[in-house]
């Protein structure tokens, strides 16, 4: 049995010998994203890509709820990979396809499965608590690729702690901050004047956001000129 791995740029806890992690957060937060999502997501059929899908406990959650939707988990970790493709072993879900590598700082990341038959576009990407334990450029992709894979009516659910207006929401946030630059001078708490920039830049706009229990929100983004809901 493994011992230890750094799960979403902490200490995480022991590997069990199935290789299923289990995050704290996820028991949390799973149905208070799920009541977001599902706003959206209800009556509508399609594929979503979770990008950075950690333990990989919130797609199969999601997956349950949502049948005639197909979700694409994926990491960039070994293993988180692992720990994805086990708990979707054990769900047993035909919605959920294999987990994939994909590297969200590399600007054309695509959805692309081994068998090359990923899909030609995107009802929804949700990303959780990513991007403020990643540099900056990993925002900049993940938008990129939200502004060239995205339906016309899809969206990108961004969840995680958020500054606005320059500000901390919270003065958890604050110190949570201050202790992701001591460890990397390149993660930090993203404002939400500067990812709504980064929307424009691909053709997207903010359209919502969600208060989420532990001071954290979700962002829900949508194309500028595509269909409304």
């Amino acid at each position: 049995m493994a011992e230890f791995l750094v799960e979403f740029g902490k200490d995480g806890g022991p590997v069990a010998a199935h290789g299923r992690l289990d995050a704290a957060a996820f028991h949390r937060n799973h149905q208070p994203i799920w009541a977001v999502l599902k706003g959206f997501l209800a009556g509508r059929s399609g594929d979503v890509l979770e990008a950075g899908s950690g333990t990989g406990q919130h797609v199969v959650y999601f997956a349950r709820q949502a049948p005639d939707i197909i979700w694409w988990p994926s990491d960039l970790h070994a293993a988180h990979l692992r720990s994805i493709a086990a708990w979707r072993a054990e769900a047993g879900l035909a919605n959920i396809q294999p987990p994939q590598r994909i590297d969200l700082s590399e600007p054309a990341w695509s959805v692309a499965p081994p068998d090359g038959r990923g899909p030609d576009k995107l009802l929804a990407i949700f990303c959780a608590n990513v991007i403020h334990i990643a540099p900056w450029r990993v925002a900049e992709g993940l938008f990129a690729g939200a502004g060239r894979l995205l339906r016309p009516d899809g969206r990108l659910f961004l969840y995680g702690p958020f500054k606005r207006g320059g500000k901390h929401t919270a003065l958890s946030n604050a110190v949570f901050d201050t202790i992701l630059r001591e460890r990397d001078a390149e993660w930090a708490v993203r404002d939400i004047a500067d990812l709504e920039k980064l929307a424009e830049s691909v053709g997207l706009k903010l359209a919502g956001t969600f208060e989420m229990p532990a001071n954290n929100m979700i962002l829900m983004f949508e194309r500028k000129d595509g269909p409304q809901s």
